[in-house]
C-alpha cells in the first residue's frame, strides 16, 4: 500500500492528475483489478533511473575503473526491479498527452486526484508504494541527490518537462524460487512490470474518451464501465466539442 517517503516530492491531496491509455489497456485495468506498473528499463527513455553524465564524471575521478563500472552495473540492475506508473497533473485535459500516450484514436483518460491515487492502492497490501513528482534538470550540466536508490527515477531530463509527471514507484525483487545462480536481483527479461491491485472506484473521479471518435465507441466505454460496476461518470473529451457560436 501507499507510504510516505522522505525523498518524494508530493503534490497537494487535492491535485488533478490524468492517465491517459488505450482502450484494451484500460479493460485490462477492470478485469485485473489493478494498475500495471512498468519496469522502469522497459521505458522509452534510455536514461530512465540513470545518473547524469556530471554523476558519473565524477564517479571516473575518484573511483578506481572496476569500481565505478560496478557501481553503473549495480543501478543498471535496480532499474530492473523498480516499476512505474506515470500520472500528468493538469488542471485540464491535455491534447498534446492525448497525442504522445495513445497508440490509436481510441482510449481513455482517468481523471483523478493526488489523494484519490495514494487510497486507491490500499487493497495491496505486499508492497510498498511510494509518489512523488519528478523533477527536470538537464543531465549534462546537473547532478542527482545522492543518498537514496529512489533518487535517479525522481529526475527526468528537461525535453520531458511537458509531462508533468507524478510518479508512483513500487520495488519488487524477485522471489527466492525465481533466483538464478544466488543472484538477488536477478529478474526474467520477459518480465514487463507487475500488477499493483487498486480500489478502481475510489481511484476514478471520471472517465474521459479520446477525441475525434464516433457516438458508438463512447457508448462502448458507457457500457463496459456500468459491466463492472463502476459508478463513474463517462463523458467526451472536450477536445470533440466545437464552438458554441
Amino acid at each position: 500500500m501507499y507510504k510516505e517517503h522522505p525523498e518524494f516530492e508530493e503534490p497537494d491531496d487535492r491535485t488533478i492528475i490524468w492517465r491517459y491509455v488505450d482502450f484494451t489497456k484500460f479493460i485490462s485495468y477492470l478485469d485485473k483489478n489493478a494498475l500495471f506498473f512498468v519496469r522502469s528499463d522497459k521505458l522509452f527513455d534510455r536514461y530512465e533511473g540513470k545518473y547524469t553524465e556530471v554523476d558519473v564524471k565524477l564517479w571516473t575521478e575518484i573511483l578506481k575503473p572496476k569500481i565505478k563500472m560496478k557501481q553503473t552495473e549495480i543501478y543498471d540492475e535496480f532499474r530492473k526491479i523498480v516499476n512505474l506508473s506515470s500520472w500528468h497533473m493538469n488542471e485540464n485535459e491535455s491534447a498534446a498527452m492525448w497525442e504522445i500516450c495513445l497508440q490509436s484514436n481510441e482510449g481513455v483518460a482517468i481523471q483523478s486526484t493526488f489523494k484519490r491515487l495514494k487510497d486507491s492502492f490500499i487493497p495491496h497490501k505486499e508492497d510498498e508504494i511510494h509518489v512523488g513528482k519528478v523533477k527536470y534538470i538537464d543531465y549534462k550540466k546537473d547532478s542527482i541527490t545522492k543518498g537514496n536508490i529512489f533518487n535517479p527515477f525522481l529526475y527526468k531530463r528537461n525535453a520531458f518537462v511537458h509531462e508533468r509527471e507524478l510518479r508512483a514507484v513500487v520495488m519488487k525483487f524477485a522471489l527466492p524460487e525465481e533466483t538464478v545462480g544466488n543472484h538477488a536481483l536477478y529478474v526474467d527479461p520477459k518480465w514487463f512490470g507487475i500488477h499493483v491491485n487498486t480500489d478502481l472506484n475510489v481511484l476514478i473521479d471520471k472517465i474521459v474518451v479520446s477525441p475525434n471518435v464516433p457516438d458508438w465507441f463512447i457508448d462502448l466505454v458507457k457500457s463496459v464501465v456500468k459491466k463492472y460496476e463502476l459508478n463513474k461518470k463517462v463523458e467526451p473529451s472536450e477536445l470533440s466539442k466545437g464552438p458554441p457560436y
